[in-house]
């Protein structure tokens, strides 16, 4: 499968010319199996989201979009989605089960979804998409999704119900947990990352930006290190970057942590951080 960064920022987009080198968007990736020669699997909704209808050109969307949790810097992105918001668009948007957005319960996840999105706070609702759009709750375990396998497993992070994903397809595995708080407890992290060929994580925080790191149910670059090493993956993708960091104040975070023992890259947009087609 083929994995593209489209927004790597977390919490809200980063303009200006000091951040262009590794991107100002919100969180979204693209995820290509093999069998297919357009993206069926996105991860969450930024405004990255953007850069994948670029991608895509004069296509529609047609597959599956995975929400990690609804915090803004997660689903920005999702009413500008002009692939999905087309008449010939085949979107089915995944968030996890909580507060009246329950699994099998049809509606439930589109009103959840809709207390974002919705006047007064945006002119549309969900049901306002064009295309063929639909709504569901998704409880942890493991589905097949669009020739993926597709692991969710509840993390800890503060502010709603927050899942991490471990994507299996054509013998590679992707795990995306891009905000989590591993001290609270590392064992779903472990789980979602064990041997994976590349592990995309939140970086927004240091050593000695505990208090805040955690008070928001973030981790420090050097517990996701940690984490990187214990679950023994190839790759350790720093993603998620406060969008306060410089292109040069993420440079230098990154020297933190590369060369000690596993690799270690800056999740920079546009980058192909995995592909095996």
């Amino acid at each position: 499968m083929r994995v593209v960064l489209h927004g790597v920022r977390g919490s809200t987009p980063a303009p200006g010319r000091d951040f262009l080198g590794v991107g100002g968007n919100t969180s979204c990736l693209s995820v290509t199996p093999a069998s297919a020669e357009q993206p069926t699997l996105l991860l969450d909704a930024g405004t990255g989201l953007s850069s994948v209808t670029r991608m895509l050109g004069d296509a529609p969307f047609r597959g599956t979009m995975l929400l990690t949790h609804l915090h803004w810097d997660h689903v920005q992105g999702l009413p500008f989605f002009r692939s999905g918001d087309r008449d010939d668009s085949e979107v089915r948007l995944l968030l996890p089960a909580q507060g009246v957005a329950e699994a099998g319960v049809p509606g439930s996840a589109a009103e959840l979804l809709s207390r974002a999105m919705s006047p007064p706070h945006f002119p549309i609702g969900p049901d306002g998409l064009r295309g063929a759009w639909s709504f569901d709750a998704l409880d942890a375990g493991t589905v097949a999704l669009d020739g993926c396998t597709v692991t969710a497993l509840e993390v800890p992070h503060k502010g709603g119900r927050t899942f991490g994903y471990r994507v299996e397809a054509d013998g590679a595995v992707l795990a995306y947990i891009p905000d989590h708080h591993p001290s609270t407890d590392r064992d779903p992290s472990r789980r979602l990352a064990a041997g994976a060929d590349v592990l995309c994580h939140g970086a927004m925080f240091k050593a000695g930006e505990e208090t805040v790191a955690h008070a928001y149910g973030h981790s420090t670059i050097e517990e996701v290190h940690t984490l990187a090493l214990e679950a023994d993956v190839g790759t350790l993708v720093m993603l998620h970057h406060s969008p306060s960091r410089t292109d040069e104040q993420v440079e230098m975070l990154h020297s933190l942590i590369a060369d000690r023992g596993v690799s270690v890259v800056i999740g920079r947009e546009g980058d192909t951080v995995l592909d095996n087609c």
